[in-house]
């Protein structure tokens, strides 16, 4: 049984396809309209709890700006290119958030060692200490939202997931 993103119960049969292959490139399969369906779903709710937890970060911070500044919180001093590049948008456009960070005294920026030209972007205190309660928080949704889950079942779906993630760089 699998519940839909709907909220309606249906029943899904899996059609293999020999040697793993998806038999018509699998547009008509049921596995794969289901996937479609819930990633929709899933993504539709992510954007959603996005601007939420931006909000939670800072009542001025734009939603777009919360996975820029959980990038530079996992990953620490960036160029701004590169912020760019991992979000997906122009030189422009990061160049307007990493303002509007700095306004909001989330980031600052500093020489870049290695090339005196650019310069790399950082969490501030402030910012670090901001992410980590919103972060924090979220977590403990997840574990109460998946606590009647098996703790394997959550570790593989993290493992998909990430599968799924790796599979969608390239």
């Amino acid at each position: 049984m699998h519940e839909g993103g709907n909220g309606e119960d249906r029943r899904v049969e899996s059609g293999g396809a020999p040697s793993g292959g998806v038999p018509d490139g699998g547009m008509d399969q049921p596995e794969f309209l289901d996937l479609e369906r819930e990633l929709t779903v899933l993504f539709r709710r992510a954007r959603a709890k996005q601007g939420e937890m931006a909000r939670e970060v800072h009542p001025d911070l734009e939603s777009a700006a919360y996975g820029l500044l959980v990038r530079l919180g996992e990953s620490g001093r960036q160029r701004a290119t590169e912020l760019a590049a991992y979000i997906g948008v122009g030189k422009a456009t990061m160049s307007r958030q990493l303002r509007a960070l700095e306004d909001l005294g989330l980031v600052a920026r500093e020489p870049d060692p290695a090339d005196g030209r650019a310069w790399l972007v950082h969490l501030t205190e402030e910012g670090r200490g901001r992410v980590a309660k919103v972060r924090e928080a979220r977590r403990g949704r997840y574990v109460e939202q998946l606590s009647h889950w098996d703790r394997d079942e959550v570790a593989e779906l993290a493992r998909l997931l990430n599968q799924l993630n790796r599979g969608m760089e390239k």
